[in-house]
């Protein structure tokens, strides 16, 4: 990968207006790598001027900044101060500028609203005020199962003006994933909706909530915001109107401990129940400030739009990451490419968005569309594209940044995760990007490549780790420390393991290739499937991938690839282009045995492909966790080619 050139540098200019400079010569570092490595050595130093840099409102100060007495897992951030991260994220900026635009909801059907930061205040206020009134308090536990509307944005700042628990929930959860995660939280409320609008259509949601109710009988309130316009049965004595919740007068904010749960937030795993991962107050909140302003460089008034669901991390990291900054948080809440594949675009040029999150697959899905998915006119305001959630493929992220960028606009690549409570690596305006490139950790972050026996490496393939604790990290699994310690702990001492491979190279450049219990081996020969998947795409009729390994009498394993083509394609030449092209990209030894075309694949409402569920499938073993997947019929081609035993 070093061999191929930067694609697009920073000028002078923009590396000496960016906050991350700013930040580095208020504190005498003159490169990004000092940055990281001061950090590194002092990580007290840097997470106490990181929270002065960012303004973190404190109701009473911290004695210390981190606590490790009780084991670098479960290390205690900021004790003795107390906080409410409602406080930072909307007071602050209300009081030094209330008629900026603080949030913006554009919903499939084109309706906009939009709420200052006095507005946005109002707001919280009267519905934690109702939310109060109805037993919503410090600790409780509030599920959130709505769409990407503005009311979503005011329910979860209103549980943290309150000190609840939110507990988001993907909007195209089926009635047992919403059941079994609030009974997991033991959720005492549920705010859903009427339903949601998807590609013109009214898509219920209340009747699912009231399937998943039916089993819970701690869940005493549900709260029903109208979203789409159906007409839906409320249960006396229970539901209520989200036009209704009224309180008799404004109710405190609540101080926390920095450590007290704000977020319970769950990511699926592939067997057994989901992952329950908590952050506090100073946590996420915080965290995701950091990564908007030290990476993605967001300032005062700009706009942040990502193409996400509040199920999913980057939900409330656009919320609390934008405010927290005084910017502004665009949701859009509808298909991405509806009524046509410029649709995104246009949202974004609309409201004068800054910083567009958007997911290699969904740039795969437009980029499919040709000419018809192109911007018709450059975004003017448009200064990041930022992605995350999997890898690229070269020619994907080559069309969005000529096509969608114009070659001038820096891909901002992000990554981290659901228990991170935000990024590890990120891009930044200080350093060259090539296709697929990550600048590096984000300062704070003593990530690094361990090879198989625990040491870093340099241009080889290896485990992401990182080497001390980091604010924004979990504070644990809901009611599991030891599957906590587990999975992320266990491997070498003091040491998290994340589950990604990566791998940096001469340039000092990072990337991320995929998650590391994805690698397929080949006669003891390993190789990420978005390798595969880059070199199946590549000079073939193939809109999208997705590599596996399957079991393999002489070999271990051998890889299958299962391949989308696109819609002008002759489906009989794909499995001989996408062989002959791997083996030219990745030799002999990694050619596919077996290359199947499918209508489509597997994968998340976010975009991300669900391979190992793919695998499970084509084997005709367990499939695992399926409460994220957005297309169950996807399933259907892929279960029938291994029922005829094609290997």
């Amino acid at each position: 990968m070093s061999a191929v050139a930067p694609v697009w540098s920073p000028t002078e200019q923009q590396a000496r207006q960016s906050r991350l400079w700013r930040f580095m010569q208020a504190h005498g570092c003159v490169t990004y790598l000092d940055l990281c490595q001061k950090a590194a050595q002092n990580p007290t130093w840097f997470w106490d001027a990181l929270v002065k840099e960012l303004g973190i409102v404190w109701s009473t100060p911290y004695r210390e900044v981190m606590d490790a007495s009780a084991g670098v897992p479960f290390v205690r951030w900021f004790p003795g101060g107390r906080l409410n991260a409602y406080e930072s994220a909307v007071p602050a900026h209300r009081r030094s500028d209330p008629d900026r635009i603080a949030i913006i909801g554009e919903t499939e059907a084109g309706a906009t609203r939009q709420l200052t930061y006095a507005q946005l205040e109002d707001a919280v206020e009267r519905s934690a005020a109702g939310l109060h009134a109805i037993g919503v308090a410090r600790g409780v536990a509030v599920g959130l199962y709505l769409p990407l509307v503005v009311e979503n944005a005011v329910a979860l700042l209103a549980c943290t003006k309150l000190g609840a628990v939110a507990v988001p929930l993907f909007s195209g959860f089926g009635a047992e994933a919403i059941r079994q995660r609030l009974a997991d939280a033991d959720a005492r409320v549920l705010i859903t909706a009427d339903g949601a609008i998807r590609r013109g259509r009214p898509v219920p949601m209340k009747p699912i909530a009231d399937q998943a109710a039916a089993g819970l009988p701690q869940l005493e309130r549900l709260v029903v915001v109208a979203c789409a316009g159906i007409d839906v049965p409320m249960q006396a004595g229970r539901d209520l109107a989200w036009t209704d919740l009224a309180g008799s007068a404004r109710v405190p904010t609540e101080t926390m401990r920095s450590d007290e749960p704000l977020l319970l937030l769950y990511t699926s795993g592939t067997t057994g129940r989901p992952k329950g991962t908590v952050h506090g107050h100073a946590g996420l909140p915080i965290k995701s400030a950091q990564d908007w302003a030290l990476g993605m460089d967001v300032r005062p008034a700009e706009r942040v739009m990502w193409v996400t669901d509040m199920g999913w991390v980057m939900g409330p990291l656009l919320v609390f990451g934008s405010l927290m900054l005084g910017g502004t948080a665009v949701l859009y809440d509808g298909a991405p490419d509806h009524p046509d594949p410029r649709r995104v675009w246009t949202v974004a040029e609309r409201h004068g968005v800054s910083h567009l999150g958007i997911s290699p697959t969904l740039t795969r899905v437009l980029m499919a569309s040709g000419e018809r998915a192109a911007p018709a006119q450059p975004l003017s305001r448009l200064r990041v594209l930022a992605s995350t959630g999997e890898p690229w493929t070269p020619e994907a992220w080559t069309w969005l940044f000529e096509v969608v960028g114009r070659g001038a606009v820096p891909i901002m690549n992000y990554s981290g995760g659901t228990e991170c409570g935000g990024g590890l690596v990120s891009g930044n305006f200080l350093t060259p990007s090539k296709p697929g490139s990550f600048a590096g950790p984000i300062p704070g972050i003593d990530a690094a490549v361990f090879d198989e026996q625990g040491h870093p490496v340099r241009g080889q393939v290896g485990e992401l780790v990182v080497r001390q604790p980091y604010l924004g990290m979990t504070l644990g699994l809901w009611k599991d420390p030891q599957r906590y310690l587990e999975t992320y702990w266990s491997r070498w001492p003091g040491v998290w393991v994340h589950g990604d491979w990566a791998m940096v190279d001469e340039d000092g450049l990072w990337y991320i290739l995929g998650r590391s219990d994805d690698t397929i081996k080949v006669a003891g020969k390993r190789v990420g499937p978005a390798e595969v998947e880059a070199a199946a795409l590549d000079g073939t009729a193939v809109a999208e991938a997705a590599a596996v390994g399957i079991p393999d009498p002489l070999k271990g394993q051998s890889v299958v690839v299962f391949a989308v083509p696109r819609p002008d394609a002759d489906p009989a030449s794909i499995p001989a282009a996408v062989s002959g092209s791997v083996e030219r990209s990745l030799g002999k030894p990694f050619k596919p045995s077996a290359v199947h075309v499918v209508p489509r694949l597997p994968k998340t409402r976010n975009g991300k492909i669900l391979r190992r569920v793919i695998r499970n499938v084509f084997l005709g073993d367990p499939p695992g966790d399926l409460s994220a997947i957005d297309d169950m019929g996807s399933l259907d081609p892929i279960r029938a080619l291994g029922k005829r035993g094609t290997p």
